[in-house]
């Protein structure tokens, strides 16, 4: 299976911020052995733009940025913030695809799943599903997609920029009482209370894919938190590790029942020991990578999949 990643690109921070910016490099370090791994191109000022305000998207390539909008990302601006957010965004229109291609692919990094039109917010400066979702439809690879969404916070930036499109649906499983405050419609939403444990996180799982495979997609995009983990500081659904990896497989069998190509994309995971996040997220690039089919396409194919260089 394929997977593509940029920690390489590194993104400065000031020293405590707590988003876990390390955990890139370990899970590539940990998954290196098993998915044939590929850095991809940036996504462009175009691709970008199909989603988001060109205005606002030429404020964050030209360093313009509003203080009120950098606060609200999260993220001080640099070029390498840039550049690093590019690169994101283009790992999961190369991750794209690659599962229609080879049924499984995966981005090491994305998910920034708060990102909206105008605007960036919760360490999300693009939607990189979004844009995927858009690119992928322009180069006539897809026409219906799903978005399941089981990072703990929900998906608001995504439900806001696919409101109305009904060849996008948009799941979103998450805690009520969390980030974002004030939540967007996606197509469902599964709202879970502080401590609700394995059975009835895994419950609405179920629900929300039922409802989201119903009518098969071309392509279904996994947004793989991994913050409703139990000690995760910022999750507080208490998902044991045992849950997270029956969440997992639960989401490539209902893909696989009804014939839906997978491309993961990692999202959130906040754990009080970052090796527990880094664990996780490893569990499920590994257990995608476990179905994919044997003799997918190599590192020849890596020009059709936007890909700047191969390492790994």
């Amino acid at each position: 299976m394929r997977a593509f990643y940029c920690d390489h690109f590194v993104l400065p921070l000031p020293e405590g911020h707590r988003f876990p910016m390390e955990k890139y490099g370990l899970l590539r370090e940990r998954v290196s052995a098993v998915v044939e791994l590929a850095v991809p191109a940036g996504a462009t000022m175009a691709q970008l733009a199909e989603v988001h305000d060109a205005a606002y998207v030429r404020r964050v390539l030209e360093g313009t940025l509003r203080p009120d909008e950098v606060r609200c990302i999260g993220f001080p601006w640099s070029s390498q913030l840039v550049e690093r957010a590019r690169r994101s965004v283009g790992g999961t229109i190369a991750a794209g695809r690659a599962a229609l291609r080879d049924g499984y692919a995966a981005n090491l990094a994305g998910g920034t799943h708060h990102a909206f039109q105008d605007r960036g917010a919760g360490f999300c400066v693009f939607n990189d599903v979004a844009v995927a979702v858009r690119a992928l439809r322009a180069e006539r690879r897809l026409r219906r997609c799903a978005v399941l969404d089981l990072d703990v916070h929900q998906g608001d930036g995504t439900a806001a920029i696919f409101a109305g499109d009904a060849s996008v649906f948009t799941l979103s499983v998450h805690g009520a009482g969390n980030y974002p405050f004030r939540k967007e419609r996606s197509d469902l939403d599964i709202e879970l209370g502080d401590g609700a444990g394995d059975d009835a996180y895994l419950s609405a799982v179920e629900r929300g894919l039922g409802a989201a495979l119903a009518a098969p997609p071309d392509l279904a995009f996994f947004v793989a938190g991994v913050d409703a983990f139990e000690d995760d500081r910022l999750g507080r659904l208490c998902v044991s590790t045992r849950g997270m990896r029956e969440r997992d497989a639960m989401v490539f069998d209902s893909c696989e029942a009804v014939g839906a190509p997978v491309a993961v994309v990692m999202a959130g995971g906040y754990a009080r020991d970052v090796r527990d996040t880094v664990d996780l997220h490893a569990g499920t690039v590994l257990a995608a990578a476990a179905r994919c089919a044997p003799g997918a396409a190599g590192i020849e194919g890596a020009a059709a999949d936007g890909v700047g260089a191969a390492r790994g």
